[in-house]
């Protein structure tokens, strides 16, 4: 094209040179060689004699006509004067072209930008260079989180670890519980335990529980062997309450066994063998003695347990309840002293080795003393429980338990008269063959010959009543006697009274 090309001051095929400003459409161009003179914004002017300055636009882009002005290039559309200027985008020109020789770092595709404003000034920002060396050293932030450590990174795994393990375990637990090995399920779902398997303290176990503490096993050297039973302890002194053929034959010398397995030695206090009540005496503090009730009050079917130390098993528990009340027996040794009881029936499991241990009511407290039991074994064998066993009640064991440790012996219960047998006639009674003078029963008006029926509402069918229930009661209690005199029924009142041996 002929003529001269307006640009925006800027040269780009050259490189490493200072832009010159636009200049409109038809201004001169400084004259050729003149020094570059800066421009608006102290911008440098191009050289007009530059060939930068031909009107031909770099390869590859498209030229911009002047607005009014025919495109089509042809020499009619424009004065031969004045030819059209080819005006290119600002932001087209650039110093050099990529991968020319001397390329300006500011290259860029502005050329072929179509959106570019013509009219927009060209702003070309350039990063600093740093000079080596020269970097500010690097500000660690004290918030930020630091690098694990070694242990950071064990605890990490362990803690997985164990997690893992114990949810597995639970979970495996609670599909094998819910589910059942195999898809069976055994037994019903959990329920309330009954009252007695909470073991409340007044359970047979938490009686139990209670009352062995103050249970011991009595152990007597003699002339034939070594003697075993149980025993009680009835005051924390020391004092321990068993039966007199638990002792009896011995050297005065025992040993008492206690429920936590230590031992200690004991002496014989004293004894009453017709009422076969014994009691031995420890040197040992921080007993616990028993409690004793009241074997008056007990009426048959109540429950009761049996400890001791049967066939030398001890701390022996049994179970049962009150079979019959005041039943009336006479036992002993050949050679030996005659015993009467008036004792407490159960059906506890009691055998040799029990005798001198406590019958203990559903309450904890002591109210019998196991003594004796029957068997259906000839003479001479060994006997074993049949669900026939019997205690001393212990209001009689406890009198006279006081007597002996506060006399060395007990008083015997009397009234004052003999029987010689059972009573003529189908009402039965037991007759007296003699009464003494003075005695408590003359006092009452009774007479030989009189057959008695009743002790205090108790029916009499042998001797062996009578002299049982006497020694039952402690001396000066009052008891009322029903008797038959002849044809004639009677009542009267007797107070007993000690035996004066």
């Amino acid at each position: 094209m002929g003529g001269t090309d307006v640009t925006d001051g800027w040269d780009w095929r050259r490189g490493g040179e200072t832009p010159a400003p636009a200049r409109p459409p038809g201004a001169e161009a400084p004259p050729a060689g003149s020094p570059t003179t800066p421009g608006a914004g102290g911008v440098p002017a191009a050289s007009p004699g530059d060939p930068s300055m031909a009107g031909s636009p770099p390869a590859g882009s498209s030229a911009t006509p002047v607005a009014g002005v025919p495109d089509d290039g042809s020499p009619a559309a424009w004065p031969a004067s004045n030819p059209p200027p080819t005006i290119w985008p600002a932001s087209t020109v650039v110093s050099g072209g990529p991968g020319a020789a001397g390329a300006s770092p500011w290259w860029s595709d502005a050329l072929a930008d179509p959106w570019r404003d013509p009219a927009a000034p060209t702003a070309v920002v350039v990063p600093g260079v740093v000079a080596a060396g020269t970097e500010p050293e690097p500000v660690t932030d004290p918030d930020a989180p630091g690098r694990p450590t070694l242990r950071h990174l064990l605890l990490i795994p362990v803690i997985t670890a164990l997690l893992a393990g114990t949810l597995g375990g639970a979970l495996g637990y609670a599909f094998a519980v819910r589910g059942g090995a195999g898809g069976t399920v055994l037994g019903a779902d959990p329920a309330q335990p009954p009252a007695l398997a909470q073991r409340k303290p007044e359970s047979l176990a938490g009686v139990a529980e209670r009352i062995l503490p103050s249970v011991v096993t009595v152990r007597v050297s003699s002339l034939g062997g070594t003697s075993e039973g149980s025993g009680f302890i009835a005051s924390a002194d020391g004092h321990v309450i068993t039966n007199d053929h638990v002792v009896a034959g011995g050297s005065g010398k025992a040993s008492v066994i206690f429920n936590d397995g230590s031992s200690a030695a004991a002496t014989l206090v004293g004894q009453d063998p017709e009422s076969d009540i014994a009691v031995i005496k420890v040197s040992r503090t921080g007993l616990r003695p028993v409690e004793f009730g009241d074997s008056d009050a007990l009426a048959v079917g109540d429950p009761v347990l049996a400890i001791g130390s049967p066939l030398s098993l001890a701390n022996t528990v049994t179970a049962g309840i009150v079979s019959a009340l005041d039943r009336t027996m006479q036992a002993g040794e050949p050679g030996g002293p005659v015993r009467y009881y008036a004792a407490i029936q159960t059906d506890a499991a009691v055998n040799h080795g029990n005798s001198g241990g406590p019958l203990v009511d559903g309450a904890g407290r002591v109210v019998g003393v196991n003594s004796t039991i029957k068997s259906l074994v000839a003479e001479g064998q060994e006997a074993g429980n049949i669900g026939l066993a019997f205690a001393i009640p212990i209001n009689q064991a406890k009198r006279v338990t006081q007597d002996i440790i506060g006399t060395g012996k007990a008083r015997r219960t009397v009234i004052g008269a003999q029987v010689g047998g059972p009573g003529a006639g189908a009402s039965g009674g037991v007759r007296l063959a003699a009464v003494e003078p003075s005695g408590p029963a003359a006092g009452a008006g009774l007479r030989v010959g009189d057959v008695i029926l009743k002790l205090n509402g108790r029916p009499m069918t042998e001797p062996t009543d009578l002299i049982a229930l006497v020694r039952k009661f402690a001396p000066g209690s009052v008891v009322t006697v029903e008797f038959r005199r002849g044809a004639d029924r009677q009542n009267t009142s007797v107070t007993l009274a000690a035996d004066a041996k």
